[in-house]
């Protein structure tokens, strides 16, 4: 990270430079230190330029220049997730950075560092990746400027994108370099995106699939009569078959099925889609929609094709996504020598994202669950990597060794989804062929295996480890694989779960839901039903912590309604909650965008998706998950009386909040307070006027019918809820802003689902 350490090792000159929006810390859960070790491990000097100063090239020339190229980061996260809230509120606090400090990484952190780098050496290649870089590959939506933006590609003058699992193009590439290979003419690496001359191909036989429109109905002629009388023009009939008496004829070849297949996946492979480009997609929202159906569905890497789309006069070329890496290759990169702690120059300082790790161990990669709001399947991909058993049971050793604070606990033993590891389809060849967007939704594919043996075997070992007293599951579970093995529920809730254990339904509304591509809340009930009986019978008092979205599209007032109502009858009181935050690409951000929904095919009168976009709406939506905060209460009793829902406020444990109290800062005023009947407690402006469906001023009479709004509301939700006292509530939260899991924005470990 200095001169004085490239002094020490004897190095006069770095081969590649990387630099990094986060502090440096030599973990495997961190993107630049696995990138370091690997190329190190490949025999290449390695620096690392951590958080430097944008605002001059000064800092990007502190380790002199590189010989083969500029690696360049935002880190572990989008920078614009890092920084601002859902709110687009700036954050007060980074957790990748010393001390929590906030304000140490630009706006968009990629194409700023890589414009600092060009201007520092100019003749050096720049090469972009992570997150950030991966997930703006393309046109794409962006939340904070509320407006398509182009590809980070042309922005950021770099000359070659990284995308997803980077390993086997990072290695090819610098080898290649190393070579004298010109960068320029390395285009051929999986994972990799550049510009192009409009209209480039690779070579002559290759072709061009045009999917730069949308369906729509053709021209339909009529059918003509059968019984017309027609005169033939003999003239015609001469010409024609003196042109077919001049062909040659050819006899006929019966191919085998062998050889029609290897015919039709040498054409598949020198096909490239070209996408809408960003001219029209930016400002044509059906065509943005269309535009991330195909990307989606050309996921896939056993049979996804190269895409282009054209901006301005040059094109963004995507080959292929990598390959997943085997076992072996994923236990050598995890089994490299990292030092598992901040570089020495940080001294003592506190780095959260550090803490929240440090006694963690990732045992695989990807995601197949597809729900639309993550974006880990758009980086990682849907095919589960793992690492094996011994690879992981050295890592908890070297943990427990080197580690300086261990106490015997692993604080979680995961990945994106903790209960994927070693889960993959059956047949290989429906693998690379399928082009579902989820294994799990609408219901877990008969292709998928669900056996949890092996991460039971695993668990177990883990935790016979001596030294080892506890190893925790902290990773968000995905419940509705883990009923299908209720030995593998005992064994978690037995032994790794430490009072409470995350999960995901996100909402319970099937409306919703089926936007988020996520499991009905029946699942979430069958596993509930599971974990509570499990505890009992281990004689231990756990809890499960649920995770909501408030604000997610497809959501309606109402649905936020039901789902508070919910909330209320199995008495949760949320902490921290999140609003919906759309990132680059994900399919939920094209829903926010477009209003139109890319999980079925997209044309100008296809399916309308509700989207809550106005920021009073979001509050309303993020205030419903805490209906018990006073805070939250004016805003509630205005939506409630908005729906015709005014017999849900007052003071009695029917109600979902109360009229006023006095512990209310604001919400009503004083003349309204005071008209408070002294025995219900509700304000005459919340009272019911007979045989209307609104809310007015006086009357006392029971409530009126229900309107078409109160009708959507489910009955069975709104007829249970007790009035008995119930037991206290467990506070619940989502965690704030987390710094490696737990946010939808996909971080290079973890993640919820």
């Amino acid at each position: 990270m200095s001169r004085a350490e490239m002094d020490a090792l004897g190095w006069d000159q770095c081969d590649v430079i990387l630099v990094t929006g986060d502090a440096y810390i030599d973990h495997p859960s961190f993107g630049m230190a696995l990138v370091g070790r690997l190329l190190e491990a490949q025999g290449y000097r390695v620096g690392i330029i951590s958080q430097p100063d944008w605002l001059s090239a000064d800092a990007f020339r502190i380790l002199g220049k590189p010989r083969l190229y500029y690696g360049i980061t935002a880190g572990n996260m989008d920078s614009m997730v890092n920084q601002y809230t859902a709110d687009r509120k700036i954050r007060s606090d980074d957790a990748y950075t010393a001390n929590a400090e906030p304000n140490k990484r630009p706006d968009r952190a990629v194409t700023v560092y890589a414009q600092r780098a060009r201007e520092a050496y100019p003749d050096v290649p720049i090469v972009i990746g992570s997150i950030e870089a991966s997930l703006r590959r393309i046109a794409h939506y962006d939340y904070w400027s509320d407006k398509v933006r182009r590809s980070v590609l042309p922005d950021s003058k770099a000359d070659l994108l990284i995308f997803g699992n980077a390993e086997r193009a990072l290695v090819d590439l610098t080898h290649r370099l190393a070579a004298g290979e010109h960068i320029k003419d390395i285009r051929n690496l999986r994972g990799t995106a550049f510009m192009v001359p409009s209209g480039w191909l690779p070579g002559d036989d290759w072709g061009v699939h045009n999917s730069t429109r949308v369906d729509v109905p053709g021209k339909i002629d009529p059918h003509y009569s059968p019984y017309e009388m027609v005169q033939e023009d003999k003239t015609a009939c001469a010409t024609e078959n003196a042109s077919k008496s001049a062909e040659v004829i050819k006899p006929i070849r019966i191919m085998s099925r062998e050889e029609r297949l290897a015919m039709a996946k040498e054409k598949h492979d020198k096909t490239v889609v070209r996408l809408p480009a960003y001219d029209v997609v930016k400002d044509d929202p059906v065509m943005y929609a269309h535009a991330s159906r195909v990307f989606h569905l050309e996921s896939n890497p056993g049979n996804a094709r190269a895409m282009v789309q054209a901006h301005g006069e040059r094109d963004v070329w995507l080959n292929p996504p990598p390959l997943p890496l085997a076992m072996d290759e994923m236990d050598g990169v995890y089994d490299m020598n990292y030092a598992r702690a901040p570089h020495p120059s940080y001294g003592k300082a506190h780095i959260p994202a550090w803490e929240m790790i440090r006694f963690s161990v990732n045992i695989m990669r990807g995601c197949f669950g597809g729900c639309t709001f993550c974006s880990i399947t758009e980086h990682e991909g849907r095919i589960i990597q793992s690492r094996s058993e011994p690879s992981i049971l050295r890592e908890i050793e070297h943990i427990r060794d080197k580690t300086k604070g261990f106490t015997g606990t692993i604080s979680d033993m995961g990945g994106p989804t903790a209960n994927m590891y070693r889960l993959a389809c059956k047949e290989k060849e429906i693998e690379v062929s399928c082009r579902r967007l989820s294994c799990v939704y609408p219901s877990i594919c008969v292709n998928l295996g669900t056996d949890h043996s092996k991460l039971i075997s695993l668990y177990r070992k883990a935790r016979a480890i001596p030294g080892i007293k506890k190893v925790l599951i902290s990773s968000g579970l995905r419940y509705d694989l883990a009923v299908r093995s209720p030995e593998y529920v005992k064994e978690l809730v037995t032994h790794h779960v430490g009072g409470l254990l995350k999960i995901a339904p996100e909402h319970t509304e099937e409306g919703t839901l089926s936007k988020m591509m996520k499991p009905g809340i029946g699942a979430y009930d069958e596993f509930k039903e599971m974990f509570d009986r499990f505890s009992l019978e281990a004689g231990k008092k756990q809890y499960l912590i649920p995770y909501f979205i408030a604000a997610h599209p497809g959501t309606t007032d109402v649905d936020m309604l039901n789902l508070a109502l919910w909330l209320k009858k199995n008495n949760f009181k949320l902490d921290q909650v999140q609003t919906f935050m759309p990132t680059p690409m994900a399919m939920a951000t094209t829903m926010y965008h477009t209003r139109k929904n890319p999980l079925r095919k997209v044309t100008a009168d296809s399916e309308v998706v509700e989207t809550a976009r106005s920021g009073k709406i979001r509050r309303t939506h993020k205030a419903f998950l805490r209906y018990q905060d006073p805070a939250n209460w004016p805003i509630l009793r205005e939506a409630l009386v908005n729906m015709g829902r005014g017999d849900l406020i007052g003071n009695g444990d029917k109600h979902l909040i109360p009229a006023w109290t006095s512990s209310e800062s604001g919400g009503l005023a004083a003349g309204e307070r005071s008209r408070q009947t002294h025995g219900a407690g509700t304000p005459d402006k919340f009272k019911v006027t007979p045989g209307k469906n609104r809310i007015a001023l006086g009357g006392t009479a029971a409530a009126p019918k229900a309107t078409a709004v109160e009708s959507k509301v489910r009955p069975s939700i709104l007829s249970t809820i007790k009035t008995k006292a119930k037991p206290a509530a467990v506070p619940m939260g989502r965690g704030g802003k987390p710094p490696s899991k737990g946010a939808h924005a996909a971080p290079a470990r973890g993640g919820r689902k």
